[in-house]
């Protein structure tokens, strides 16, 4: 008699709790509130389904954040969320929640990361704004004309923008970007011996030229130690600008440049004659206008450069730079780095 008394006790505990996790469930997946008002909620990049479990629960979309997490664990959803701007409302059950975060955002994140030229660029957006065929021709024909004059003032960033955005708005909020963040240099750019243009331009090899943020004053340094004295910058990047617009851009004007080249192609010795005024192994000074988009750190040792003594870098297999103040020092680190 005890048995079953104990039997049937373990089974009403374990009923109970069913009927419990039901409740639960229930009231988890219900809508937190009436209001049915639509607001803005935005998922970051890099956001996990606990972040975004969390979040909704903090900003009252969802009564459970775990509830939404063991939801879309369970029915696989969670891979299926992504970064970007969203409408949803509070009056939406937990699984309409879930439903409208996976069928896509309003607005999409991307990410423009520093050192490429603007056909690269454009090319970033139309795969983040999944622009395809005719759309996508049209996107990069008005993208490339917008921006023609703007190499290097193509501010490189993290950028939310909606799917239907413009060439022309997308252009114009990467130029007012580079603007905004320019300001608090404002002060040393008036001081500066360069302009805003040849400080972006500079700015631009350092950026292709350079690995850390520490090696790039000293590489900024060395430039204009070169530039003061007349002699020639001689950086790759320059001749493998040159060398794309020769081999990825159309002769005629107002075709479209082959989207699938490779811009920054590895140079080879005849290369370096090339017959460009961006090619600074062959013409002496600053190329005519920046060769790619910098970033901050490269744009703020363009602006405040290391004073040194050093004339020559180079950077080993490894990607370690050794710098040398003669051409007997660097033609000693060239045969001890690099075998030559």
């Amino acid at each position: 008699m005890r048995k079953i008394v104990i039997f049937l006790g373990v089974l009403a505990v374990f009923g109970l709790s069913i009927f419990g996790g039901l409740l639960w469930i229930k009231d988890s997946f219900a809508p937190r509130a009436s209001e049915t008002k639509f607001q803005k909620f935005l998922i970051t990049k890099g956001s996990s389904a606990l972040g975004v479990a969390n979040k909704l629960e903090e900003e009252g979309f969802v009564k459970s954040a775990l509830a939404f997490k063991v939801y879309t664990q369970v029915t696989g959803l969670s891979r299926r969320i992504l970064a970007g701007e969203y409408e949803i409302s509070p009056h939406m059950s937990l699984i309409q929640i879930v439903s409208k975060l996976t069928s896509g955002p309003l607005e999409v994140w991307v990410t423009v990361r520093e050192g490429l030229r603007r056909e690269e660029v454009a090319e970033k957006f139309i795969e983040g704004l999944s622009k395809s065929g005719e759309e996508g021709a049209l996107f990069r024909q008005e993208f490339l004309s917008l921006s023609k004059d703007k190499e290097g003032l193509l501010f490189p960033d993290t950028y939310l923008f909606p799917k239907e955005a413009s060439a022309s708005a997308v252009v114009a909020r990467m130029r007012s970007t580079f603007d905004r963040r320019m300001e608090e240099f404002e002060g040393q750019v008036v001081q500066s011996d360069l302009t805003l243009i040849e400080i972006a331009t500079l700015a631009s090899i350092l950026e292709r030229e350079t690995v850390t943020d520490e090696e790039r004053p000293i590489v900024a340094g060395i430039l204009l130690n070169r530039l003061k004295i007349n002699m020639g910058l001689q950086a790759d990047a320059t001749v493998q600008y040159a060398k794309a617009n020769a081999k990825c851009l159309p002769a005629q004007t107002g075709q479209m440049p082959n989207a699938k080249c490779d811009w920054w192609e590895p140079l080879l010795k005849e290369d370096l004659n090339i017959d460009s005024p961006y090619n600074t192994y062959k013409y002496r000074g600053l190329p005519p206008a920046p060769i790619a988009s910098p970033g901050l750190s490269s744009l703020k040792a363009a602006i405040k450069p290391e004073s040194t003594d050093y004339l020559y870098y180079l950077h080993d297999d490894s990607g370690g730079i050794h710098y040398a103040s003669t051409l007997e020092e660097h033609n000693g680190n060239v045969s001890r780095y690099l075998g030559k």
